[in-house]
This record gives structure tokens, C-alpha cells and sequence, in this order.
């Protein structure tokens, strides 16, 4: 399941009490590895922070699943690593992905966005 060619991934983080929190993003893939992108002070980022156990699976611009989800291991980028997804974030979606990343360093400056690693895991 290549979940790096659909438009849409379906990233689910966990509150400290378990609870699953699905939120829809942005994907771009090199290899095995995916790549999202979102606000540094996103409620998904501070999950992450605290655990990179994730669940990820394709889905609809709503976030309504379309496939099946697998677990993975999320994890937070450095500047210059959230500098490339950026760009692969701004490639893969053309014109869109552009004027979204102009528009969110306008917004937020270049610290405002984190990139997050994602890689397919076997946890069990």
C-alpha cells in the first residue's frame, strides 16, 4: 500500500488517556518513508512530541478512512528537515502546495510549521 500516492493521509495520534485523535493531512513519500507537515502548535505536534505511536491509512479530504490503517512511529523534524518537506509537500500538491506553504510563512514565519516523519512500523 503505497500511502505516499494518495492525496490525502489519515494521521491518528493518542491523548495521554488513549483516546484517538484522526486528523487529515498532507502526505508526500521518499521511499518507505512519508512526510506531513503542520502548525508546530498543532495538537497533533504535541502528541508526537510526547509519543511517536501513530496509526496511518488513506483517506478522503474529511477524513473519512478509505483503506486500512497500520501503525506507525511518528517523529518531529529540525528546521532544515521541515525545510524539505516543505518542498516535497509543495511539489507533489502544484500550485495549492505552493501558495499554502507562501501563505503559512507569511502567517507563521518558517518556525511556525514542523515536519513529521512517518514510517510504517510492526509494533505490536
Amino acid at each position: 500500500m503505497d500511502l505516499s500516492a494518495g492525496k490525502y493521509l489519515l494521521l491518528t495520534t493518542y491523548r495521554k488517556d488513549g483516546t484517538a485523535v484522526p486528523t487529515p493531512v498532507w502526505v508526500a513519500g521518499e521511499g518507505e518513508t512519508l512526510y506531513a507537515w503542520s502548525a508546530a502548535d498543532a495538537g497533533k505536534v504535541k502528541r508526537i512530541r510526547r509519543s511517536g505511536d501513530v496509526e496511518i491509512g488513506p483517506c478522503d479530504f474529511k477524513g473519512n478512512p478509505t483503506g486500512e490503517r497500520v501503525p506507525a512511529t511518528a517523529r518531529l523534524l529540525d528546521q532544515a528537515e521541515s525545510d524539505r518537506v516543505r518542498s516535497l509537500i509543495a511539489k507533489k500538491y502544484g500550485v495549492m502546495g505552493r501558495l499554502t506553504m507562501l501563505g503559512s510563512r507569511i502567517r507563521r514565519g518558517r518556525e511556525g510549521t514542523v515536519g513529521i516523519e512517518i514510517t510504517a512500523s510492526t509494533r505490536g
